[in-house]
């Protein structure tokens, strides 16, 4: 066994409904646009052909209930709700129909974003590194198995304290998820441990310190986030 200088962070892990192991997340990958009338509100036009993406370390997760510290280096931090979809099997190059037997199960996120450092950027046609990987900007709720919820028209939603912000439908994904999973697997040999978010809809908006967001999505367990102070 090798020797190491030191110890990384242990590997984040997302609880499962009725399971007493967690499980393990290793990449995050994140789709935008992926809802209409969320690209018209930040005023771009929506890719039908295809997805894209963007990433998230591992270390960005933590779960639903958590309380964290308003990020430095921002003063626009945004709320985005989100279906995630979490991978259980290998899969490189599968096929829509082949695609859905690679998803272990569905909960709900949130994809926080420094939003004025992500519009910088995308201004100055650079990554979007430092809006979007934030540290604790990954928030996940605990997982429903895939075999007992099919994603169809189920409501989603978020509240900031108490207020509906974002009210939409899980119908409304303009590429939903075996179209995501297998464009994803053309890029990347997918295997378990990889959370997909599949992107927000329309309503997306700044929180400050003291804020509670609150969300969910019919049929999977609700998400709660309370924005601290910042350092």
């Amino acid at each position: 066994m090798t020797d190491m200088l030191f110890e990384l962070p242990a590997t984040p892990s997302i609880p499962v409904k009725g399971e007493k192991a967690e499980y393990p997340v290793g990449r995050i990958f994140c789709v935008g646009r992926n809802y209409a009338a969320h690209a018209a509100e930040m005023g771009v036009e929506v890719d039908r052909e295809a997805p894209f993406y963007f990433t998230k370390t591992p270390t960005a997760a933590i779960l639903s209930g958590s309380t964290i510290a308003y990020p430095s280096g921002t003063e626009n931090y945004h709320y985005e709700m989100e279906l995630a979809l979490v991978i259980g099997k290998d899969g490189f190059r599968v096929s829509k129909d082949e695609a859905m037997a690679l998803i272990y199960g569905y909960c709900c996120a949130l994809d926080m974003t420094r939003r004025d450092l992500q519009l910088v950027a995308r201004s100055k046609q650079r990554p979007w590194d430092l809006g979007k990987d934030v540290e604790q900007s990954a928030v996940f709720s605990t997982i429903t198995k895939a075999s007992e919820f099919e994603v169809t028209e189920q409501r989603i939603h978020l509240e900031v304290n108490g207020e509906v912000k974002q009210n939409s439908n899980l119908s409304l994904l303009i590429h939903d998820v075996s179209a995501v999973v297998s464009d994803l697997s053309k890029y990347y040999h997918l295997r378990a441990g990889d959370v997909i978010l599949t992107g927000t809809p329309e309503g997306v908006g700044p929180v400050v310190a003291g804020d509670k967001i609150t969300g969910g999505i019919d049929g999977l367990d609700p998400i709660a986030l309370t924005i601290g102070a910042a350092e």
